[in-house]
């Protein structure tokens, strides 16, 4: 080992002690920043695409972490705050961090755990930093094409190996350079970033430097760019700290929040402004307010920004009403082509109330389907909405719905095509949502629902036997995602890191007698989600899930292990969509079960880079589903079979072949291996769209 590599190490083994956020048990200092986006550098007196200025107090404990506290918030050219831009990661905190993220993007931290593996360092000469001597240190990374990483210069203290200054450049996607200095307090033996410089130039990408992005899930693809806004080639910005404290006199309070803006941030003074900023503003920073204010009226920015926020979780927004994008065109093999209009009331018709309805008719089975509510807001920081609906449509036989997970859209729903078993139910619900705390989302529902059969089936209980049926069900539902991120302003609630893992748990309990409910019994359901995201690119997704049902269960009731392979003889004429969480090869009413569990993994290979509009990649697959059912004989007039010797299916997806459209090979074996190979193979398209 080099010398070094031995510095290093030992600074890396140091980390305890240097790193503020493993050395101290509480610390804050304030913030003022200022970022803008430019298409020139020139020190014309023209104006910026984008102008932005932030104070906020940041607090540290070592029970709550970080929590940003958004004192002034000024941006250019908006009537109101875009708090969302707000929730992005412009760059980490600390060089000390396993990972480094730059406006987006991952890079292995130089002090890190993993900085020997990822970098090679080389010492350049002794100097002097603060008044103490300091050792300046190159580093750049080992495997530059494989795994991105950072190059620059770090000096560190010669006596304690702390960070006392660091200078970043990166050629790669992004051109970006970082300069951060750093303050020393003798007292408690400390280097604390002073201020951070940011400049970050669009590189070898065609996506322009925006602050404003929509995001939608297309198939089995999430969170893809939709479109950007103000816009620009250039990124600037700079921070300073000051006023630093490490004796916690208070505690943090709502600590689960990682950012929070008060109240009156967007409406601070100029005043307010003069007193934390380092120096005054340059004409061109003041050229920023009216032109930008311009540009957003003239173009109408805030309405598009609006409309695309929207678009990303699945509505389109016209003047108070936003149209739920997932009702327009299903296609299924029962309804055949499904077409549908529905929405909800926003905000610009009121705050505390909301109507919502739909309606849609398919075109197989000549049926209008509709469906109609309203809500009141009981408590906004928590987002406690009551609810009362009514619904009269179709739903998947063996279904189970966890009331909490967070609504997807898709253009297209890839199992819906081939489902062939549906029930036809008319339901009352009432429904509170609630957050309990930032991260645990709930919601109760208290649902009356008459069943009735779409297909033969009966459902025999000693001397009575039921085709139709009422059910009365009370259901209590959580989702607690502790890796998350949170962050609360005036308008809400919003997640702004998807973190892991994800839990959901849920159960209902049938109660007969109440309101003419037919049947007694209690379903359980919980999932565990969990992502591995690598520097290389490559990806590992494990989903657990278990559910559980007993008493007087019908088949609409029970639980199937997501099939999606239609019951057809060949393999071509099975070929069709292939399901984000489904088991391919299963056939649709193969099985059902009272007590079910399922693993799934995928492992999504580095992409392969064959050009900038082709770069597709590869996914292995396996799943795995044990289950079974008790009193098989209850359920008549059907025919399916137990899944007790455990099920398992392997196989692999190349994506993004062309223009978004891929294909999957999945493989049935084990226990349930049939005779026939070609009935274990799935063969079928996947789709992945970024827009």
């Amino acid at each position: 080992m080099t010398y070094t590599d031995s510095v290093i190490k030992k600074a890396i083994a140091n980390r305890s002690e240097n790193n503020p956020q493993q050395a101290l048990p509480y610390f804050s200092y304030t913030t003022y920043e200022k970022t803008i986006i430019t298409d020139s550098l020139e020190r014309e007196n023209n104006a910026h695409a984008f102008f932005a200025e932030k104070v906020s107090e940041n607090q540290y404990d070592e029970t709550a972490g970080f929590k940003e506290e958004v004192l002034g918030f000024n941006m250019a050219g908006f009537t109101e705050p875009r708090y969302e831009v707000l929730g992005i990661t412009l760059q980490s905190r600390s060089f000390y961090d396993e990972d480094y993220e730059i406006f987006n993007y991952r890079y292995a931290g130089p002090l890190s755990t993993r900085g020997l593996k990822n970098y090679y360092y080389a010492f350049v000469k002794d100097t002097m930093i603060l008044n103490r001597s300091s050792l300046m240190i190159e580093f750049w990374p080992q495997r530059s094409e494989t795994i991105p990483g950072l190059s620059g210069v770090l000096y560190l203290d010669a006596q304690t190996l702390a960070i006392q200054k660091m200078q970043i450049a990166i050629q790669d996607e992004l051109i970006a350079r970082i300069e951060q200095e750093y303050r020393y307090f003798a007292q408690e033996d400390i280097y604390m970033p002073a201020s951070n410089k940011l400049y970050i130039e669009k590189g070898d990408t065609s996506k322009r430097l925006s602050f404003f992005r929509g995001k939608i899930s297309v198939g089995t693809l999430e969170n893809s760019p939709v479109k950007e806004a103000i816009e620009g080639r250039y990124l600037l910005s700079t921070s300073y700290n000051s006023a630093f404290n490490f004796s916690q006199s208070e505690k943090i309070t709502h600590p689960n929040l990682a950012i929070e803006v008060l109240e009156d941030a967007g409406s601070k003074p100029e005043t307010f402004w003069e007193e934390y900023r380092d120096q005054a503003l340059s004409q061109r920073d003041l050229n920023s307010f009216k032109y930008l204010n311009d540009v957003v009226k003239t173009e109408n920015i805030e309405r598009r920004l609006a409309v695309i926020n929207n678009f990303g979780i699945g509505y389109y927004t016209l003047d108070f009403f936003d149209f739920d994008l997932t009702y327009p065109v299903k296609f299924n093999n029962y309804e055949g082509l499904r077409l549908g209009l529905g929405g909800v009331t926003n905000a610009d018709f009121s705050e505390r109330f909301r109507l919502e309805g739909y309606t849609a008719y398919g075109f197989k089975d000549h049926t209008w389907k509709y469906g109609i509510g309203g809500g009141i807001m009981l408590n906004k920081s928590h987002g406690a909405w009551l609810s009362l609906t009514y619904n009269d449509d179709l739903q998947e036989v063996g279904s189970f719905n966890y009331l909490t997970d967070r609504r997807v859209y898709s253009l297209f729903e890839p199992r819906l095509v081939n489902i062939t078993q549906f029930f036809d139910y008319k339901t009352l619900r009432l429904n509170q949502e609630y957050q309990i705390t930032p991260k645990i989302l709930s919601e109760f529902q208290f649902a009356k629902t008459n069943v009735l059969q779409t297909q033969d089936y009966t459902f025999v209980l000693g001397d009575e036997a039921y085709s139709e049926y009422d059910i009365t069900e009370a259901t209590f539902g959580l989702r607690w995602s502790p890796s998350s991120k949170i962050m609360r302003s005036e308008k809400g609630t919003v997640e702004i890191y998807d973190g892991y893992p994800k839990v959901t748990a849920q159960v209902s309990r049938g109660i007969s007698g109440l309101l003419n409910g037919d049947f007694d019994f209690t379903r359980l359901g919980a999932k565990f989600f969990y992502q591995v995201e690598r520097l290389n690119k490559s990806t590992t997704e494990f989903l657990i899930e278990g559910k559980m049902a007993f008493g007087e269960v019908p088949l609409t009731h029970l639980f199937h292990a997501y099939p999606n392979a239609p019951t057809k003889e060949t393999v071509m004429q099975r070929f069709s969509v292939a399901g984000v969480n489904s088991f391919e090869t299963m056939y649709f009413g193969e099985f059902f079960s009272d007590r079910l569990a399922t693993l799934q993994i995928k492992h999504r290979l580095r992409p392969l880079d064959l050009g900038e509009k082709f770069k597709p990649e590869m996914v292995l697959i396996t799943r795995y589903a044990i289950g079974d059912i008790s009193n098989m004989e209850r359920h008549q007039d059907v025919s399916f079979g137990r899944l007790n010797k455990g099920y398992t299916e392997s196989g692999l997806e190349i994506n993004k072949i062309l223009f978004g459209f891929g294909t999957s090979l999945t493989y049935r074996y084990g226990a349930y291996h049939l005779p026939r190979t070609a009935d274990n193979l799935a063969f079928k398209f996947t789709f992945n769209l970024q827009l």
